[in-house]
């Protein structure tokens, strides 16, 4: 479904990304994680066509699409939601989830009605007149999603869609993840939340200073010596490893 060879990306002397490759299969859940700056966003965004790759190559079902503007991405199949959900706050949540659907349906009407659809896929629908504004985090995070479903993608790329959610919200949230998947629709997730990812992700690559450390089943992935460092620090993961030696 998705290629990515070697991907490179520096802003000024920053290397955001360094030699990033990665294989996404159809139909699955895989998810990219890593502390806070790993450069997880940045892949998104040169994969999505928000920045241009300085080196490096992403090919989507086939298609070398690398530099491909993002709405001739999305015309394919292949879009993202963003961390900072920003609705059309004087519209409905209706007419904001239309807004993806006109990207393939040119009929005002089709397109409401396509929204009312995806509404209740993501639990909207008892919220379709309401102004996307008074929307709690909660709400605002299934009208990202939404939205990027109302496109129509084969592939869609959520970034942090359960960030700012209580575990209850994020109890609720994951069966509809699974039920996006069940109707087709592949899914490439960056998560902090690794109840989600565990309990979600087939397969995991892992970011640190733009660069992947580790890849692998999720379960195998935290274990991981340099994943435990890159999130707690060379000492925890020193002493965790003690510990883990003294225990056996």
């Amino acid at each position: 479904m998705l290629e990515v060879r070697a991907l490179c990306k520096s802003f000024g002397g920053v290397r955001a990304a360094r030699d990033v490759s990665l294989t996404v299969p159809e139909g699955g859940i895989v998810s990219l994680i890593g502390p806070n700056g790993a450069g997880k966003t940045t892949v998104f965004s040169l994969v999505t066509g928000f920045h241009k790759p300085d080196s490096g190559s992403v090919a989507f079902r086939g298609e070398d699409i690398t530099g491909f503007a993002p709405e001739a991405i999305a015309r394919r199949g292949l879009v993202r939601t963003f961390q900072i959900v920003q609705p059309f706050a004087g519209q409905s949540v209706r007419e904001n989830i239309a807004v993806g659907a006109h990207l393939h349906i040119a009929s005002r009407r089709e397109a409401l009605a396509r929204a009312g659809e995806v509404a209740r896929m993501v639990g909207l629908a008892d919220r379709l007149d309401m102004p996307a504004g008074a929307l709690t985090v909660a709400g605002r995070k299934r009208l990202e999603v939404a939205r990027a479903l109302a496109t129509g993608p084969k592939l869609v790329l959520f970034d942090e869609v359960l960030a700012g959610l209580n575990p209850s919200e994020i109890r609720d949230v994951i069966p509809i993840i699974r039920a996006i998947r069940e109707t087709g629709v592949t899914i490439l997730l960056i998560e902090h939340v690794m109840q989600a990812v565990m309990s979600l992700s087939e397969y995991t690559w892992v970011l640190n200073q733009g660069e992947l450390i580790a890849e692998g089943k999720p379960r195998d992935v935290v274990a991981d010596r340099q994943v435990i460092e890159a999130y707690l620090g060379k000492g925890m993961a020193e002493r965790i490893a003690r510990r883990e030696a003294a225990d056996a």
